[in-house]
């Protein structure tokens, strides 16, 4: 298990395009086992390369139906529409409300580079939404509607416990 470096809002290569994968190399495929490992120790739910600092299109998502990696991702379709929190590992303590499609159609390649499709609902869909917009210099931050606001989650823990 090897985890990376999570880069964090005002890091310039958060806000780069990243490079489409042409081969699956030895180094590649490492990645994607560092990004999976650093999500899981994160506590995410998403993580796209740029946010451990390497411009490659590369994305994995676990929404808790086991790990998903996406390789040159894009969006075929999206439709409807959802509204709620998000958050991020590249801003930590911090959420804002975000609009997404309640419902995404994307092509991928996989860690084999083979090619699927896969279609997914809200949290995956917003999960889908969020990390692609990684791959294009983009961050959640951009889209919240009204304030960010600070979160805690060890007092959500404290909750729990006292139930």
């Amino acid at each position: 298990m090897a985890l990376r470096n999570i880069r964090y809002e005002g890091d310039s290569v958060l806000y780069k395009t990243s490079k489409e994968v042409k081969e699956m190399t030895p180094r590649i495929k490492q990645l994607i086992e560092d990004m999976i490992d650093t999500m899981y120790e994160a506590n995410g739910v998403g993580l796209a390369a740029p946010q451990v600092g390497v411009l490659r299109r590369i994305v994995v998502i676990d929404v808790g139906e086991g790990p998903k990696v996406f390789v040159n991702p894009r969006i075929l379709e999206a439709s409807g529409e959802q509204t709620g929190e998000e958050g991020c590992l590249s801003v930590p303590g911090k959420s804002g409300v975000v609009t997404r499609p309640n419902y995404v159609k994307a092509a991928a390649l996989d860690e084999n580079m083979q090619p699927f499709e896969i279609e997914g609902t809200e949290l995956f869909a917003r999960a889908m939404c969020h990390e692609f917009d990684h791959l294009d210099g983009h961050l959640y931050v951009e889209k919240v509607e009204g304030e960010l606001h600070d979160v805690s989650y060890e007092s959500d823990d404290e909750e729990y416990e006292e139930e």
